[in-house]
Parts: C-alpha cells; structure tokens; sequence
C-alpha cells in the first residue's frame, strides 16, 4: 500500500466514526456513545425501545440505517456485553473488532470500579470469534487514547510480530482476574497507562503500558 493509499484509508476510518459518533447524537460528538449503547440499546424488546435508542440493533426499528448506526450484539450477561465495533462496518468477513464493556458506569483503566470479570468474559467472547487463541489481543487503550469514556476491551488479532516485542514485557498470571492487579503494579509509577492480554501454551500474559496500544500491537482496522 502507498503512503498515500494508506492516508487515504486512515482519513475513511476516522471520517466514518467521526460520522457514526455524530449522528448518533443527532449531530453533536459524545464521548458517552458507548454508554448510550450499553444503557438503552441491549434490550430490543424493551417499551419505547426505538424512540430512546439512537443506535438500535439492525432491523429493530423501523427506519433505514447503515452499518454505521446499528448496534450488533454479540452476547450479553447481567454485567457485561459484547458488541461489534464499527470498524467492522465494511470489512471482509473474516475480520474481527469487537468490544466487551460493563453494564455499569467505568469511564476505563483508571477507575477504581473497573470490574475483574471483564477480562474473563471479554476473552470468552473473542474465543467465539478468533478460534485461534494465539492470535487474540483484548486491549484497553489509556485514558489519553481513547474516544469514549465507558471501559471497553477491544477484542482484536495480534499483529504479526507482535509477540516477540509483547512477551518481554509482560508479566505473566495464573487467572485473568489477576490482570487489573498485575497491570497497575507494572505501573505504580508510570502515570497513564493500557493493558493488552494474550496468552501462549503456558497461559495468559499481560502487557501494560502507555500509547496507543490497540494501533501498535493489534489489527484493529481492516485493510
């Protein structure tokens, strides 16, 4: 791909979930989309479901909307959910971008409500989804990356390569509600930070560090 090629794809990406965020707010951004969804977008079934749901799940309401503007509901429990991000939205089939998010209100990494489970059900649902456990990446991007301020677990692929630069970094833990602990202690003293778990054959690893994570280790767009 050219350099402008790929300037050309980044510029789509962010023009169409600059779009998304938008219209989904009739016309002004929101950092609270995420919540939105979580809030009012699960239950289908719910009275004056189409009315409070900016983003409902496709085919639900009446009218028209794009991928962009639907909500796909890849599972939900009483404490968290998984949905398709829109960076699906246009992409081939085999390509994988999910979010797993709590039903309660957790802006993300730095709040102190951050659940431990999260990380159990987010790598249930990329299982479903990626069926090579080698290849699976959940990532929480630092409070300075990020675009919305409800805790979401991008479940994504590992880049190629990645591995190598991840694994001498990481620390490793016997249970994956451990990783909030493993994450903040790697970090006592480094400010702002995200977390990214893998696994190899021996178990699960965590990474935690700051910048955009889910750009430098995972394949979070479609190519």
């Amino acid at each position: 791909m050219t350099r402008l090629a790929a300037a050309g794809r980044i510029a789509v990406v962010v023009g169409t979930s600059i779009a998304w965020l938008t219209s989904a707010v009739g016309g002004q951004t929101s950092r609270d989309i995420l919540w939105h969804i979580v809030s009012e977008c699960l239950d289908s079934s719910a009275t004056g479901y189409c009315e409070r749901c900016r983003s409902p799940v496709e085919g639900r309401c009446s009218s028209a909307r794009a991928c962009t503007g639907t909500t796909d509901v890849w599972g939900a429990t009483p404490d968290y959910a998984a949905i398709r991000d829109i960076k699906m939205c246009g992409c081939s089939g085999d390509f994988v971008h999910g979010l797993a998010l709590p039903r309660t209100r957790v802006t993300g990494v730095e709040d102190p409500r951050r659940p431990a489970g999260i990380w159990s059900y987010a790598w249930s649902i990329a299982r479903q989804r990626i069926p090579d456990e080698l290849e699976i990446a959940l990532v929480i991007n630092p409070a300075g990356f990020r675009t919305q301020d409800q805790l979401h677990v991008h479940l994504v692929r590992l880049k190629p390569g990645a591995r190598t630069a991840l694994e001498a970094e990481s620390s490793r833990v016997g249970s994956l509600d451990d990783v909030w602990e493993t994450a903040a202690r790697r970090n006592r003293d480094a400010g702002e930070y995200g977390v990214l778990v893998f696994r190899d054959a021996e178990g699960f690893l965590v990474f935690a560090g700051g910048g955009p994570l889910e750009r430098r280790f995972a394949l979070g767009e479609c190519r």
